[in-house]
């Protein structure tokens, strides 16, 4: 079986008075990089949470290279999947060393990652993202695009071979943004990652990733290549925006050219067909 593979299957979740995934499926397969997309309380980051084993669905499975997310330890599934939430609450004092370290947890538990010396999978999580000449530095004196930077690094120490990324680029200013979408994509090619990120952005999603999965409702509306999917009909359903599709001249990739938003969020175009 190839490691890195994630199925998730009938996925159900809610609250009280809320369901948020109404029966979902994905599967994506090793060294995949698929964008999640879709409005606000559509259920991304709840089924990026429902993969880390942070949420138990109330029917549904989540394995990962075959094994069920459910009948693991949060420990266990810390080996084998690593989670980037939207945020975290900045630590006073702590340094971008330690906090890489916390990434260490699973595989060297509590007390094994505030060892003094650095393991060789921490030190080659800071190398990647390029951040070992600011091991030393306070997390919360860092900017924004490096604070995002030193947080994959400690995703990265987990050293799995699954990553979820929960809108890496939130609060970015555009520059950044590409940067990090860039150092997604090389990590995944160099460490043969499969990666699975909720995206605002779809025009990042378009460029960067193989698969585009659009939710709404709760439910999965669209599955496929960029190519196939990003068309105003997609717009339409799953982001609630008139709008119009366009082929990058260069790229190849598809350009999207929203114009308003609809009155509904369930409006549907009837004109399906890309602009150029």
């Amino acid at each position: 079986m190839d490691s890195g593979r994630v199925r998730a299957e009938g996925l159900r979740f809610g609250y009280p008075g809320r369901e948020v995934l109404c029966g979902v499926d994905l599967d994506v397969a090793a060294g995949e990089l698929v964008a999640l997309i879709g409005l606000n309380g559509c259920g991304k980051s709840t089924l990026l949470r429902l993969c880390a084993g942070l949420l138990r669905p109330r029917s549904g499975t989540v394995r990962i290279d075959g094994a069920d997310v459910g009948r693991l330890s949060r420990r266990a599934t810390a080996r084998r999947v690593a989670l980037l939430h939207q945020s975290a609450p900045p630590v006073p004092g702590m340094t971008v060393r330690q906090l890489v370290r916390q990434g260490r947890y699973a595989a060297r538990g509590p007390l094994g990652m505030l060892r003094d010396a650095d393991d060789a999978v921490c030190a080659r999580a800071m190398a990647d993202m390029g951040v070992t000449s600011w091991a030393e530095r306070p997390v919360d004196a860092l900017s924004g695009g490096e604070r995002q930077r030193v947080r994959l690094a400690m995703a990265l120490a987990q050293d799995t071979r699954v990553l979820l990324l929960d809108e890496p680029t939130t609060y970015l200013d555009l520059r950044h943004q590409l940067e990090v979408m860039e150092m997604v994509v090389r990590l995944r090619e160099e460490r043969g990652l499969t990666v699975v990120m909720v995206l605002h952005d779809l025009g990042h999603a378009a460029r960067y990733a193989d698969r585009i999965v659009a939710l709404r409702d709760g439910l999965v509306v669209a599955d496929g290549t960029p190519g196939a999917v990003v068309t105003p009909r997609l717009l339409a359903d799953a982001l609630g925006v008139s709008g119009r599709v366009g082929i990058d001249p260069v790229g190849g990739w598809p350009v999207c050219y929203p114009d308003h938003p609809l009155r509904s969020e369930h409006s549907v175009l009837k004109n399906d067909n890309h602009f150029h």
